[in-house]
C-alpha cells in the first residue's frame, strides 16, 4: 500500500506546528500528521443510464460545495484500466436540503446488461470525502474498489459525510454530525434517502439481503451504528478500524453510542471487524471485537493485517466477506426472535412502532422480541445507567396476530417485582398496541396462534449491565424465572454451570415443583458461586443456566432467552488509592495529567466545583458527590501523583449512581470519552452503615515505539492506550475520609 510519503523530520515539525488542530481531529486517519495542499477539480459531466433508462447526470459544472471534489494534482479520476469505472453524482437530499455528492462503481459492462446487482455503501474516515481520495491521492483505497467491482456483481457507493459547518480544513474535517449538541442532521435518514435514490435510479437488487454497509474509522463507525439502527434495511456491515465511540439521537438529547454496548443489535446482521496492527486506536477495536466473539448468537469474523498505520487493508477480502452474505437467503427473513435498541425516542423496525415521552438522552431497549412477548426497558445510558424517566412508552406490534382476536397480556414489572394481566384486541392488522412506562417491563402474550405453553423467562441479574461481584467468598447468584404463559409449568428443574476454571459452583441446581401463570420465583438462596481473581482490571466470567420440564418420561427444555449470564469479578487484591477526595458542592484544585502527542506529558491543575451537599467534604445521606483519587502511577511513564475523577462500582443498596459524566479524554484523536460517576447516599442511609466500593480511575498513554516494525514500515504513529486502574474504597457513612 502507498501512502503519502513525509519524512520524518518535516513530520514532527508539522506535528509542532499543527498540535492544537490534530487534537480536534478526532478519529483522523493514518495520514493526521501530514499537510497537503488540495485544489478543487471538478469531472467531466457523462450521462449515465439508470435502471429506468433515464439520463442522468454525473458532477454539473460547478461543485455543489466549495470543497465538493477536493482532490490533489495527482489524483486518480478514474479507475485503472481494465478494470471497472466511477461516476460522481449527486441526488437531491431533502435532510440536508439541497444537492449531495456520491461516488459510484458499476461493473464495466453494466449499460450493456439487465442485470441487477447488490450494493456495498462505504463510508469514509475524518476530514476525508466520497472521492475517498483525500489521504492517498486515489493510490489505493480507489483503485482496490475499481478491481473488486470489475471482477465481481456488485455495486459500490462512496458515500458523503460532508457537513458544511464542521469541515474547516483537511484536519478540520468532522463528519456524519454525530457530536453532541451542536448537530442539526440526522445521518441515518439521510442515508435512508440515499439508499432510496440508488434503488431508485439504478438496477439494484433492493432487499435487505442485498445491501451492506462498510468504512473506515469513523466511517467504520457509521457501518457498525446505521447496520444496528436500520438492521431491516441492512443485511451485512464490516469496519477497518472503526471509531470506538460518538454521540447518536435526537438534537438535544443525544446520547453516546459505543458498537460494544450494542453486540445484541447485530444478531441478524453477519459482522467484519478489521484492525490493522499498527493502528493507533487498536486498543479500542480489540474491546470492540471482544464484545462480538463473547456473543455466540451474532454471525462475527475478525481479522488483523500487519500493517503500519490506520488503514484500510484487506479491502477485497472484505467485500468477499458481503458476497457471501448476499448469497445467504436467510438474510430476507424476518427473525422470529431479536433483540434492538436505540436512542431515538421515536422509531420502527422489523415492522414494530415505538414512541416515548423522553425528554432527557436515553436508550429504549426492546430485548428477546418474539411473538409470545418481549422485553421493554430504558436507560439514561448505556451500558448500565438507571431507568429513563418518562410518563408512558407506546409500542404496536408488527402485524403478527388475528385482527379482532382477545390476547391475555401478563405484564410484570421489574421496578415493583410483581406481575399484573390485562386482556388487549388485536387491532384490523393484527398489531396488539401496549402502554408502558421506562421502568422496565416483562410481557407475555397468550392467545390465537401463540402457544399456551410458553418457556419461562430469565428476568435481568442487575439493573446495571453486568453483575459486578468480588471473589474469594460465597456469592449467591439472583437468578428469578418468571412464567409468561396462561398455562402453569410444572416439574422445573433448574441446574447452574460455567465453563471457567475461576467459578467454583458451589451449589447449582434446584427444583420448583410448580409456576403459576404470570408467576415469578426467586432462586437466589439457591444458587452459590465463588470466585477466583488475578490482579488488574475486572475479568469477565459466564454462567450458563439450564432449565427443563418432566412430564412423565418427555424432557424438554423450558427457559427463554438469554440462557447465559456474565459476571464481571473484581481483582483478587485491591488497594486503597494515595489519597480520596468527596466532593460534595465543594470546589477543589487537582494536578491532573495532560498527555503529550509523542508520549510524555506534564501535571496541570484543574479546578472543579461538584457534587451537592454541605461542601465538607464527606458524604452524608441525602447529597451527590464526585469522587476523586490520587494515583501513585498512571499508565504513561509521566503520570506520576496525579488526580481523576472516578467512576464508582458498588453493591450497596444505599448509593444510586445519578448521572454518567462523560468528557473528551485529555488531547486524545478517538472522540472516546472518559466515563466516572455522581452518585447519591440515600436520605434514609443509617449512621454507621459500611460501604465497600470499587473506585474505577481511567488513565492514558500515547506510546510511541518508532524502531518496532508493524509490516516492513516502522511505526507510523504513537498508540493511543488507556488503563483502568481499579482501588479498593471503604468507609462507613458517620466516618470522615481524609
Amino acid at each position: 500500500m502507498n501512502g503519502r510519503k513525509v519524512p520524518r523530520m518535516a513530520l514532527t515539525q508539522k506535528i509542532l506546528a499543527s498540535v492544537s488542530t490534530a487534537i480536534l481531529a478526532c478519529c483522523c486517519i493514518f495520514v493526521l500528521f501530514s499537510v497537503v495542499t488540495l485544489r478543487g477539480q471538478t469531472v467531466s459531466s457523462k450521462e449515465i443510464k439508470g435502471s429506468t433508462g433515464s439520463a442522468r447526470s454525473s458532477s454539473s459544472a460547478e461543485p455543489v460545495d466549495a470543497e465538493a471534489q477536493r482532490t490533489s494534482p495527482d489524483t486518480v479520476l478514474q479507475c485503472p484500466p481494465g478494470t471497472a469505472e466511477f461516476r460522481d453524482e449527486t441526488f437531491d437530499s431533502k435532510v440536508f436540503g439541497g444537492l449531495r455528492h456520491y461516488r459510484i462503481f458499476l461493473p464495466t459492462n453494466y449499460d450493456s446488461v439487465s442485470t441487477r446487482y447488490p450494493v456495498i455503501y462505504y463510508f469514509h474516515g475524518h476530514s476525508d470525502r466520497y472521492t475517498l481520495e483525500d489521504y492517498d491521492h486515489g493510490q489505493d483505497t480507489v483503485p482496490k474498489i475499481c478491481r473488486f467491482v470489475a471482477t465481481h456483481p456488485v455495486i459500490v457507493v462512496g458515500v458523503d459525510g460532508y457537513v458544511a459547518r464542521d469541515y474547516t480544513g483537511f484536519y478540520g474535517g468532522d463528519p456524519y454530525d454525530v457530536r453532541r449538541q451542536d448537530g442539526v442532521v440526522d445521518f441515518g435518514k439521510y442515508f435512508l434517502e440515499q439508499v432510496h435514490d440508488i434503488d431508485t435510479h439504478y438496477r439494484t437488487l433492493a432487499t435487505r439481503r442485498y445491501r451492506a454497509t462498510s468504512g473506515l474509522s469513523m466511517g467504520g463507525f457509521m457501518s457498525l451504528y446505521l447496520s444496528a439502527r436500520y438492521p431491516d434495511v441492512i443485511g451485512s456491515c464490516s469496519a477497518f478500524n472503526p471509531g470506538p465511540e460518538f454521540l447518536v439521537g435526537e438534537i438535544g438529547r443525544r446520547s453516546l453510542w459505543r458498537p460494544k454496548d450494542y453486540v445484541l443489535s447485530f444478531q441478524h446482521t453477519p459482522v467484519r471487524l478489521i484492525r490493522a496492527s499498527g493502528d493507533y486506536i487498536s486498543q479500542y477495536t480489540e474491546e470492540t471485537r471482544a464484545a462480538f466473539a463473547a456473543t455466540p448468537s451474532v454471525d462475527f469474523e475478525f481479522r488483523q493485517d500487519e500493517y503500519d498505520r490506520h488503514w484500510a487493508t484487506s479491502i477485497a477480502e472484505t467485500f468477499e466477506f458481503h458476497m457471501r452474505a448476499f448469497a445467504d437467503p436467510a438474510l430476507d427473513t424476518t427473525p422470529k426472535h431479536w433483540n434492538y435498541a436505540s436512542a431515538f425516542d421515536t422509531f420502527g423496525v422489523w415492522g414494530y412502532h415505538v414512541h416515548a415521552d423522553i425528554a432527557s438522552p436515553a436508550v429504549i431497549y426492546l430485548q428477546h422480541v418474539r411473538k409470545a412477548g418481549m422485553l421493554v426497558t430504558t436507560r439514561q445510558w448505556a451500558p448500565d445507567g438507571p431507568p429513563a424517566v418518562c410518563t408512558q412508552v407506546d409500542l404496536m406490534t408488527a402485524s403478527l396476530y388475528q385482527a379482532g382476536a382477545k390476547y391475555k397480556v401478563f405484564d410484570y414489572s421489574l421496578k415493583d417485582s410483581a406481575s399484573v394481566s390485562r386482556e388487549l384486541i388485536a387491532d384490523s392488522q393484527g398489531r396488539l398496541h401496549l402502554h408502558t412506562d421506562c421502568s422496565g417491563h416483562e410481557f407475555g402474550f397468550s392467545g390465537p396462534g401463540v402457544d399456551a405453553q410458553q418457556p419461562v423467562v430469565l428476568l435481568p441479574v442487575t439493573a446495571k449491565d453486568f453483575l459486578h461481584l468480588m471473589p474469594g467468598r460465597p456469592l449467591s447468584v439472583p437468578v428469578r424465572l418468571w412464567n409468561p404463559s396462561a398455562v402453569p409449568l410444572q416439574n422445573l428443574h433448574v441446574a447452574l454451570s460455567s465453563d471457567y476454571p475461576t467459578v467454583d459452583i458451589l451449589q447449582g441446581s434446584t427444583q420448583v415443583d410448580e409456576l403459576r401463570p404470570g408467576q415469578a420465583v426467586d432462586l437466589s438462596s439457591k444458587f452459590l458461586a465463588q470466585f477466583t481473581a488475578g490482579g488488574g482490571d475486572f475479568a469477565r466470567t459466564r454462567l450458563y443456566l439450564h432449565a427443563s420440564t418432566t412430564t412423565g418420561t418427555e424432557k424438554q427444555e423450558a427457559l427463554r432467552f438469554p440462557t447465559y449470564i456474565d459476571v464481571m469479578v473484581a481483582p483478587s487484591t485491591l488497594s486503597p488509592p494515595e489519597a480520596i477526595a468527596v466532593l460534595d458542592g465543594r470546589t477543589k484544585t487537582f494536578p491532573i495529567f495532560w498527555q503529550g502527542v509523542h508520549g510524555g506529558g506534564e501535571s496541570v491543575p484543574r479546578t472543579v466545583t461538584e457534587g451537592k451537599g454541605n461542601g465538607n467534604g464527606v458524604l452524608q445521606p441525602g447529597e451527590q458527590a464526585t469522587v476523586w483519587v490520587q494515583v501513585a502511577q498512571g499508565l504513561d511513564p509521566f503520570d506520576k501523583g496525579n488526580w481523576c475523577r472516578a467512576k464508582v462500582y458498588t453493591d450497596s443498596s444505599w448509593i444510586t449512581e445519578i448521572a454518567d459524566l462523560q468528557e473528551v479524554k485529555r488531547r486524545e484523536w478517538t472522540g472516546a470519552q472518559n466515563r466516572t460517576s455522581v452518585i447519591e447516599l440515600n436520605p434514609a442511609t443509617p449512621k454507621g452503615t459500611k460501604v465497600n466500593a470499587v473506585l474505577d480511575c481511567e488513565t492514558y498513554s500515547y506510546t510511541f515505539t518508532p524502531d518496532v516494525r508493524y509490516g516492513k514500515q516502522p511505526l507510523y504513529q504513537p498508540f493511543q492506550f488507556h488503563r483502568h486502574q481499579l482501588y479498593s474504597w471503604i468507609w462507613q457513612v458517620d466516618k470522615v475520609d481524609k
